[in-house]
């Protein structure tokens, strides 16, 4: 009889951790499936019992992207700020917090990805998509309940100044990797926290969280 092999949701879990790590590090086209598995500490047939292609792989890992980020962020402690304004320059001082790392720990798999991919693999692009404004569309609930509350009269939409953001975080992990450092990142974080605060003209300190 021939040895069989148990699959189990684990190894899949342990797939797409890789991915976090090596796609972000390598960039989606040098990953090569060898590279995730060897990551990963499993399998080809692992790999491919659980995704039909890398490109199956890629659509996945910005899903497992998502859930993660999503529990990261949603336990942040900038969640405990009564006022939303306070919340929002929470957030953002958050963001800027986790540029400490090293640069492939602390840049967005799905910007890697979507920046090779957009013309490509339009499923790949559209997961992207999915994820960065799925994130905005959450940093915009406490944009709107901020306006309402300090800037009832202004003409801009909280869900634009969401992706606005998300658009300041991705150039800086651009040039972060240009650099090779975490420096210039830090100063686009900063300048996008004065401009928020200008929005309101409601100047804040900065949050310890």
């Amino acid at each position: 009889m021939a040895a069989t092999t148990t699959y189990t949701s684990d190894s899949r879990t342990r797939l797409l951790d890789a991915a976090l790590k090596v796609i972000r590090a390598k960039g989606y086209s040098a990953t090569r499936v060898e590279d995730i598995c060897e990551a990963a500490g499993l399998s080809k047939g692992s790999f491919f019992h659980h995704f039909t292609s890398k490109q199956h792989f890629a659509v996945e890992a910005a899903a497992h992207w998502s859930s993660v980020t999503g529990s990261l962020f949603a336990a942040a402690p900038y969640h405990d700020h009564a006022d939303p304004l306070d919340r929002v320059l929470g957030y953002l001082d958050f963001r800027r917090a986790i540029l400490c790392r090293e640069v492939p720990e602390f840049t967005c798999l799905v910007g890697t990805m979507v920046q090779e991919t957009y013309d490509t693999c339009p499923a790949i692009r559209e997961a992207c998509e999915r994820s960065i404004s799925g994130h905005a569309a959450e940093v915009a609930k406490d944009l709107e309940l901020a306006k309402r509350l300090h800037a009832p009269d202004a003409t801009w939409m909280a869900e634009s100044l969401a992706l606005y953001t998300q658009a300041v975080l991705q150039g800086a992990f651009i040039l972060a990797k240009a650099r090779n450092g975490s420096r210039v990142a830090e100063d686009c974080l900063d300048h996008l926290r004065r401009y928020v605060e200008m929005l309101f003209h409601h100047p804040h300190p900065r949050s310890d969280s």
